[in-house]
């Protein structure tokens, strides 16, 4: 009888312990699984990262053996630095030309103004000896005509008298080109005037045709150094447009996008240079 309960006893306690070696058995598997499950996951997650990695790497190959594939991102920065130094000294060069060819501008407006004014004034003045001169002459036909008379009427006192007058109105109060044109005349066999004799009326506007031409010619070079001021502005902003694409190249993460920046601005730095190039200098320039 004692011994039943002692057996009673004896079979839970080992029921027990069965039980709780099965449930801490559960919960290793339970574990387990669970860690198999989480290292799976990490497995997946390393897995898809190495898989991003590679298709970045492949497409930055892919990029390399496409477009330019010597210009890496190290060489590519080196490039746009040293293309901003060499397009700001350049856009400074052709800053201060155009100023040149602006002032040279001014200058020769204000000479050609002042020279238009002188030749002006000078033809005029010529106008006014030619007017004087044909007045001259008229009295000279006069007393010629008198001459003749005297002569006719055989009062030859009278013909000298008259002969001296003309003489000295003729020598008196004629330029020496006058003079010569008037003797000219006097000498023709047939009726003539001094100003039918070649290039006389001509040159009573030679010194002023010359300061005209010479205005003109002033005025066209002002003209000349305007428009080549008006070429170096637009070199200018050209040269502004590669320094901002230069400047946007970092911008952008993808590297053939900043190798397509890159080239755009370079052609333009291109254009804007051999287009400088045949823009001439101002006149007179020295360094």
């Amino acid at each position: 009888m004692i011994l039943q309960p002692l057996r009673i006893i004896i079979l839970k306690a080992v029921n027990d312990t069965n039980d709780t070696f099965e449930r801490g058995y559960v919960t290793m598997e339970n574990e387990k699984k669970e860690s198999v499950s989480e290292n799976a996951e990490v497995k997946e997650e390393v897995k898809a990262e190495a898989t991003e990695e590679a298709a970045a790497e492949g497409k930055e190959k892919k990029a390399k053996k496409g477009f330019l594939p010597w210009l890496n991102e190290n060489r590519l920065e080196m490039f746009v630095a040293i293309f901003l130094g060499i397009t700001a000294l350049l856009s400074a060069w052709a800053t201060w030309i155009g100023a040149l060819h602006g002032g040279n501008q001014a200058t020769n407006y204000t000479k050609s103004n002042n020279l238009s004014a002188d030749g002006n004034s000078m033809w005029n003045e010529a106008s006014q000896q030619y007017m004087q001169d044909m007045l001259t002459w008229n009295s000279i036909v006069d007393l010629r005509m008198d001459i003749d008379y005297a002569k006719s009427q055989g009062n030859t006192k009278e013909a000298e008298h008259l002969e001296d007058k003309m003489n000295a109105l003729i020598y008196d109060s004629g330029s020496d080109e006058f003079i010569e044109a008037v003797e000219w005349a006097l000498s023709q066999e047939d009726w003539a005037t001094p100003f039918e004799k070649e290039g006389f009326v001509d040159g009573y506007y030679t010194e002023a045709q010359k300061v005209i031409d010479e205005s003109t010619e002033l005025l066209e070079q002002g003209q000349e150094d305007n428009a080549n001021g008006d070429r170096y502005g637009l070199v200018t902003v050209v040269y502004s447009i590669v320094l901002f694409l230069l400047g946007i190249v970092g911008i952008f993460k993808n590297l053939p996008n900043r190798k397509l920046v890159f080239f755009i601005s370079i052609v333009f730095l291109l254009i804007a240079m051999i287009y400088m190039f045949t823009i001439p200098l101002p006149q007179g320039f020295t360094l």
